[in-house]
């Protein structure tokens, strides 16, 4: 299914896994994206190739960055702007994975934090930088990729776990906060995704995985859908969920 109209969007975490496959299928659809990449440098060959144009645009972006910074995401949606001159949605794909339990070594507790000002605080800020463009365009989408993580907790990833649950929980509010403004919010929740994030699973194997390149086709799906029809959980696990 093609988009109804080009979308100019933001996108997260495009640099790799899930948000690569997301950014090259929305480009391939037409929709215009500005990549907040953390290290632009570091980019895949197909990110940094081109100049910026009519079509794509790269920014700095860091979720830890504090709002002053030129890689914050305050800036960006500034960037953006001036590159685009007006934003209608918002992809949020930047994410960190993390196995601390529920008692945590002495020294974790650091990295509990990242995580949530990563996985909680990165969404929340970049999402409150473009809401009042979001607001002015009468129609505008966020698409969040949460995770089955933020639905329910398997075994004892706290940390991971605990962040996503808080994750879903702002995507309620932004849903709650934008629907009158024809702001739709969806929560994408996937279980596991065959990226680097899932290297160290042996339970599952890769091919079984759900693959990014198929995450990509449903986001697409996803922004081609009418107001009316925008569903606000989008669960896909590629297995059976008790």
């Amino acid at each position: 299914m093609s988009p109804c109209r080009p979308r100019t969007l933001l996108v997260s975490g495009a640099s790799r896994g899930i948000g690569q496959a997301i950014a090259r299928r929305l480009l391939a659809d037409g929709h215009r994206l500005s990549l907040g990449l953390r290290q632009p440098e570091l980019a895949d060959p197909w990110l940094t190739a081109d100049s910026d144009g009519p079509q794509l645009h790269r920014h700095p972006y860091d979720a830890l960055a504090p709002e002053s910074a030129p890689n914050s995401a305050e800036s960006w949606v500034v960037a953006a702007l001036e590159h685009f001159g007006h934003l209608d949605g918002v992809v949020h794909c930047a994410g960190l994975f993390s196995r601390v339990g529920l008692t945590y070594a002495p020294g974790e507790q650091a990295e509990i934090e990242e995580l949530l000002a990563v996985n909680l605080l990165g969404p929340w800020r970049l999402s409150r930088a473009a809401w009042p463009q979001l607001l002015a365009c009468g129609d505008g989408r966020v698409i969040t990729l949460v995770s089955m993580s933020g639905k329910r907790v398997k075994g004892g990833l706290a940390a991971y776990s605990a962040s996503k649950f808080a994750l879903m929980g702002l995507c309620q509010t932004m849903r709650n906060e934008g629907w009158t403004a024809g702001i739709r919010v969806t929560a994408v929740c996937p279980s596991w995704v065959n990226t680097t994030m899932a290297a160290a699973v042996t339970a599952l194997p890769r091919e079984a995985m759900t693959q990014p390149e198929d995450l990509a086709a449903s986001v697409s799906h996803l922004l081609a859908l009418p107001a009316s029809a925008v569903p606000f959980e989008f669960n896909v696990s590629c297995q059976l969920e008790q």
